[in-house]
């Protein structure tokens, strides 16, 4: 006897339904939301309008189904050891992806989502609640090990990446030849420091980085590398 009732149709082909989420998310990025059509992205997929209606029933169900696909794996996030070195990581990610594929897919949702609760949703879920959750976590971690203190508004430290990063590479207009991986990178070193401080880890946001290698390195008070003197605030 079979286990369950038998399957009718053919097997839905998986290829063909990565070439139409491809498709969805070459002309958002091409025509925005507005000027998607189910039609564009079926021909640009090669296939009929009827294949991916079988698939998909609307057009936010495609872009839904699409943007899925770009979903941030930040939940993988490394244990550096130190909250500076978990931050690092994690902004220099959030670059790299706000320079690519997603950066280009956010700009196309961005502005349906201010009047499309399903498009806001999904923008919150796939690229805004994982950096949250993650910069909660490595400062969880580095208050555990004394080098901050316990944060009082937890939910508040992912905006603190997420609000510069959007305005930085998001919003910011940038001619396309300097939006490289270098860039990104050296954008993301910037903003460590500052959110350091923010975070009260006063010692190591003294300390400037190199925009190549990310290592920190003395500031103009400290020529050998060596302890810098405390910032006014903290004294």
């Amino acid at each position: 006897m079979s286990d369950g009732a038998p399957r009718r149709g053919r097997p839905r082909d998986a290829a063909r339904d990565r070439a139409l989420l491809e498709a969805t998310l070459t002309v958002l990025a091409e025509s925005g939301y507005g000027g998607l059509t189910t039609g564009a992205v079926a021909a640009r997929a090669g296939v009929s309008t009827a294949t991916l209606y079988r698939r998909w029933s609307s057009k936010e169900e495609l872009v839904l189904a699409a943007a899925a696909t770009r979903a941030e794996d930040l939940a993988k996030q490394p244990d550096t050891g130190s909250l500076e070195g978990d931050l690092r990581a994690l902004l220099r990610d959030k670059a790299a992806s706000l320079t690519g594929e997603s950066g280009r897919l956010m700009r196309a949702l961005i502005g349906e989502a201010a009047h499309n609760d399903t498009l806001a949703e999904v923008l919150a879920t796939t690229f805004l609640l994982p950096v949250r959750h993650r910069v909660e976590e490595a400062v969880a971690r580095a208050a555990a090990r004394g080098e901050v203190p316990a944060p009082e508004d937890p939910e508040m430290l992912g905006d603190l990446v997420i609000g510069p990063m959007l305005s930085h590479f998001l919003i910011t207009p940038r001619p396309p030849e300097q939006v490289d991986e270098e860039a990104a990178r050296a954008g993301a070193d910037r903003l460590l420091p500052f959110l350091l401080r923010a975070l009260g880890s006063a010692g190591a946001a003294d300390r400037t980085l190199d925009s190549k290698t990310g290592e920190g390195t003395g500031g103009p008070s400290t020529p050998g590398g060596g302890d810098v003197a405390p910032h006014p605030t903290d004294r």
